[in-house]
């Protein structure tokens, strides 16, 4: 598949209609990434330490190893998003499907480690370390056509929070193949998603922490060059998880401040959502700019919809609804699009 980007822009002159939007789910956690099938089954990650299965007929059940997993009072709600910042237990981030499309790969941003979940919540990890030192924050894991994994570690720095101000470019690109596991990129700010174009010939990476995205050329052997910046070199926020659509824009969500944004092919920029509040995103943006942001100001300009909009993915039967992924959501919204997304690898 190639994107096919003949004729005029369906997001031209598009916005999303805010009374349009539908949620799925009830009392989730952290619902930071969403995965679709064709059956329309959604599989959200989940602050118990697992995934949230989401039935085509609304029915949902809790897929994790921990028997002990914490119910859905509002005190272990309250809980878990105090140590979201804190990032302390098992805290599913990243998602993707297994080389046998069935089991989950979990980027785990509690636990510093890349882990493997079968449907029936039995957990093997597959990597802590990397050439005798800790991962890091693992964030997020991409399968390919040739059924390696490629997952991102968005920064070595503890607590994370702190490389928002220092701006540490520890981040890296790591790749787990039938030769082991190896970093094949490393010197990003604060990464994040990670997604190939239709041909695999450039991966995509969200550098968060300096509000851009890059790409790199993907080479047979796994090694990635020719590293450059895609689209604007500086986003109007902090960018967190993407996706292409079929006619080659890259819908990007902006975390903290909640906004859904597009890279046209000519590297222009369409806001379709802007959940900010103005005052508050101004407030963080200073302190971002002075090097002086607090935990407190990444939660005060939050929008409704999905607080801490962090992903999204296209599903459907034809490809044109968008789930929205979040941190601090207990819903997963969901819309219509003018056009198809790009397919994912287990389609």
């Amino acid at each position: 598949m190639s994107f096919g980007s003949k004729g005029p822009n369906p997001l031209i002159g598009w916005q999303l209609d805010r009374t349009a939007i539908r949620t799925l789910g009830r009392d989730l956690q952290r619902p930071e990434c969403i995965l679709a099938e064709r059956d329309g089954t959604i599989w959200t990650a989940d602050a118990r330490g697992g995934v949230m299965k989401i039935n085509p007929d609304g029915s949902q059940q809790l897929i994790s190893p921990f028997v002990d997993a914490p119910g859905n009072t509002p005190e272990a709600i309250a809980g878990y998003e105090n140590r979201y910042i804190q990032a302390q237990g098992s805290l599913p981030n990243g998602l993707c499907l297994a080389p046998n499309g069935s089991d989950f790969i979990i980027a785990n941003w509690g636990t510093n480690a890349l882990e493997l979940m079968t449907r029936a919540g039995h957990l093997t990890t597959l990597c802590t370390e990397i050439d005798g030192l800790s991962l890091g924050k693992a964030n997020f894991p991409l399968r390919d056509s040739k059924g390696r994994i490629w997952f991102t570690v968005t920064t070595r720095t503890e607590p994370w929070s702190d490389q928002i101000n220092t701006r540490a470019t520890d981040g890296y690109i790591a790749l787990l193949d039938e030769h082991g596991v190896r970093i094949v990129a490393d010197g990003f700010c604060g990464t994040n998603e990670i997604r190939f174009d239709p041909a695999e010939a450039w991966l995509y990476v969200v550098e968060s922490t300096s509000w851009r995205i890059s790409r790199l050329r993907v080479q047979p052997n796994g090694t990635l060059t020719d590293r450059e910046v895609y689209g604007p070199s500086r986003l109007d926020g902090f960018p967190d998880g993407f996706a292409f659509d079929a006619y080659g824009n890259l819908w990007v969500t902006l975390i903290f401040t909640d906004q859904l944004i597009a890279i046209t092919p000519d590297g222009d920029v369409l806001t379709l959502l802007d959940e900010s509040n103005p005052a508050t995103k101004q407030a963080l943006f200073t302190a971002y700019e002075n090097r002086a942001v607090t935990p407190d100001m990444l939660g005060a300009t939050m929008g409704t919809l999905a607080p801490w909009l962090a992903s999204l993915t296209f599903g459907g039967p034809d490809l044109q609804t968008v789930y929205l992924g979040s941190l601090r959501g207990t819903t997963v919204p969901y819309f219509r699009s003018p056009v198809a997304g790009q397919p994912m690898i287990h389609w």
